[in-house]
C-alpha cells in the first residue's frame, strides 16, 4: 500500500470519537459512567503509572522503562492502530475515562500532581515513541491535528546558518539512540528539516546544546521535535489539574465517589496499587510448615509478625488480623490456623485462648459474624490503614522502621539468603525517597538470586511487589522449579551413569 493510500486509510478514522491513539485529553468525557467502570479505568491506569514510578526510583534506563510499560499498557490498557478493525472507540474510551478520573484523585496535592505529571508524560512518551515505530501514520495524523506553533525552517535561512546547525548535530551514540526511539516525523533527513520555536519550549533540548540559538529561538532538528510534543503535554496537563483542584470542592458532598478517589490517591502515595487474588488460598500447608517458610519465603512484615509471634506467644489485634489473614490465603485452612495459633499462644489457658480468640480466627476465615471472604491485606492497606503504635509489631518495616532499626531486622531475616551490609545503603536510600515497595521487591531480588532472579526483574517481568501474598507464592514457585530442575538433572546423571 503506498504512502498516499494509507495516509487516506488513517484518515478515514476522523470520524471516530477518539481519532487517535495519542491524546492530550483536552476534552473531558461526557458520557454516562457507571462507579464500577469509574474504578476499573482508574485503576488499570494507575497499575501502568505505579510501574513508571518504580522505574524511576530504580533509576531503570529508558529502553527497559518502555519495555515494563509497554507491557503493562498491553496488559491494562490495550489501543489498537487506527487501521484495525477493532472497537477503536471502546478501547480509547477506557484509556480517555481512566486519565480523567485520576486526575480527580491526584490534583488534591502539589507533591500529588508533580508525581502524576511525571509519570503521565512518561507514559505520553513512551506511546509516542512506540508510534513512531510501528504506525507513523498514525502520528503523523495526530501531530498534523494539533497547532504546535512551531515555524518551519526556509532552505534560505538554513543554508546561512549552516555551520551553526551542523555543530549541534548529535553524535553517533545518540543517533542511534534516536534511530531506536525517536525516529524522523518526516521522510526528509534530519540534517534537512528544521522548526523554530521559543527556546523556552525546550529547555532541555537547550541544556544539552542540542539546538541552535539565535534571538531567542532554538532551531530544532526534526527528530528532537518531539521534545516540543512532550513539553506542551506536560504543561497542558499541570494547567489542566490546577483548574480540576479548585474545582474539586464541589465534590465533597459525593458520598459516592469521594472515598474511591482517596483510595486512589493513596495508592498513588503507597506506589503500589494491587490486582493480587488476595481471596484465594494456595496449596495447603500444615501448622508445623509455618515456621520453616517463614524463614525462606515471607516479605519483612510477615517475617517481623512471625518472629514477634514466637518471642512473645502473643500479637495483637490488628498483627493478628494481618498475619491471620496473610496465613489463610498462603494456604492455612481453619482447622491449621486453630491449632497454629493455639500453639503460639502458649501463654494462655485453653479457656482463656476460646474466650478471647477463637471467634476472630473463625470470623476471619467467614466462619462467624457476617460470613464475609476477606481477603489478605495488600500491600497499599497495610502503607496507608491502621498505622501502628510503638507497642504494635504490624504495618511495613520498610515505612514504619527508624533506618537502624530497619537494617538491623533486615540483616537479621535475609543474612542467610545472600543479603549483605552492601547492600543495605541502596534499599535504605529507596526507602527514604518513600518507594517501600521498591525497597521491598530489591529484597526480594537480591534474596532470590541463587534461583536465577536478576537485578530489575522483580517478580517477573520487572513488576514490583504489590502483596506479601504475591512475594510469598512467587518465591515458593521459584523454589520448586529449582528443585524440578534438580530432579530432572539427578535423572539424567542416572541415565547417563
Amino acid at each position: 500500500m503506498n504512502t498516499s493510500r494509507q495516509l487516506a486509510e488513517v484518515e478515514r478514522h476522523d470520524i471516530l470519537k477518539y481519532p487517535h491513539r495519542l491524546n492530550f485529553y483536552d476534552k473531558p468525557p461526557l458520557d454516562d459512567v457507571t462507579i464500577e467502570e469509574f474504578e476499573v479505568c482508574a485503576l488499570n491506569r494507575l497499575r501502568i503509572l505505579a510501574e513508571i514510578e518504580s522505574c524511576y526510583a530504580r533509576n531503570r534506563p529508558f529502553d527497559e522503562l518502555c519495555s515494563i510499560t509497554r507491557k503493562q499498557c498491553e496488559k491494562y490498557l490495550p489501543m489498537d492502530a487506527s487501521t484495525s478493525k477493532t472497537d477503536l472507540d471502546a478501547q480509547r474510551r477506557v484509556d480517555h475515562l481512566g486519565h480523567f478520573v485520576l486526575r480527580l484523585a491526584f490534583c488534591r496535592s502539589e507533591e500529588l500532581r508533580r508525581r502524576f505529571v511525571k509519570a503521565e508524560t512518561a507514559l505520553f512518551r513512551v506511546r509516542y515513541d512506540l508510534e513512531g515505530q510501528v504506525a507513523p501514520l498514525d502520528r503523523r495524523a495526530f501531530l498534523n491535528s494539533r497547532a504546535f506553533a512551531w515555524v518551519q525552517v526556509d532552505s534560505q535561512e538554513k543554508a546561512m546558518y549552516a555551520s551553526q546547525l551542523q555543530s549541534s548535530s548529535l553524535g553517533t551514540k545518540d543517533e542511534e539512540y534516536y534511530k531506536v526511539f525517536c525516529p524522523p516525523l518526516t521522510t526528509f533527513s534530519v540534517a534537512q528539516q528544521y522548526a523554530q520555536v521559543k527556546w523556552t519550549r525546550v529547555p532541555d533540548l537547550v541544556e544539552k546544546r542540542r539546538v541552535f540559538l539565535k534571538g531567542g529561538w532554538a532551531y530544532v532538528p526534526s527528530r528532537d521535535q518531539s521534545s516540543i510534543v512532550f513539553q506542551e503535554f506536560q504543561m497542558n496537563l499541570e494547567k489542566a489539574l490546577e483548574i480540576t483542584a479548585k474545582a474539586l470542592p464541589r465534590l465533597d458532598e459525593d458520598t459516592r465517589l469521594v472515598p474511591l478517589l482517596n483510595n486512589l490517591s493513596q495508592g498513588f502515595l503507597a506506589g503500589v496499587p494491587s490486582e493480587w487474588n488476595a481471596t484465594t488460598a494456595g496449596d495447603e500447608i500444615k501448622a508445623d510448615m509455618v515456621d520453616e517458610l517463614a524463614r525462606k519465603h515471607f516479605p519483612a512484615c510477615m517475617r517481623n509478625l512471625h518472629d514477634n509471634l514466637k518471642r512473645d506467644h502473643h500479637l495483637k489485634h490488628f498483627g493478628r488480623l494481618q498475619y491471620g489473614l496473610f496465613l489463610k490465603v498462603l494456604g492455612l485452612s481453619i482447622e491449621e490456623a486453630m491449632l497454629f495459633w493455639r500453639r503460639s499462644f502458649s501463654g494462655y489457658t485453653d479457656d482463656q485462648f476460646n474466650k478471647n480468640y477463637k471467634y476472630n480466627i473463625r470470623h476471619s476465615y467467614g466462619l462467624e459474624g457476617k460470613r464475609a471472604n476477606y481477603p489478605a491485606k495488600s500491600c497499599q492497606q497495610i502503607l496507608t490503614m491502621d498505622q501502628p503504635g510503638s507497642t504494635d509489631n504490624h504495618g511495613c518495616p520498610y515505612r514504619h522502621f527508624s533506618p537502624d532499626n530497619l537494617q538491623t531486622a533486615l540483616l537479621s531475616m535475609y543474612s542467610a539468603q545472600g543479603l549483605t551490609s552492601a547492600d543495605i545503603p541502596e534499599i535504605l536510600s529507596t526507602v527514604k525517597a518513600g518507594h517501600y515497595h521498591v525497597a521491598c521487591t530489591r529484597v526480594f531480588e537480591i534474596t532470590h538470586a541463587n534461583r536465577g532472579v536478576k537485578k530489575g526483574e522483580g517478580v517477573g517481568g520487572g513488576e514490583s511487589i504489590t502483596h506479601p501474598n504475591q512475594y510469598a507464592s512467587r518465591s515458593r514457585e521459584l523454589e520448586k522449579a529449582a528443585v524440578e530442575a534438580a530432579k530432572v538433572e539427578d535423572g539424567d546423571v542416572v541415565m547417563a551413569g
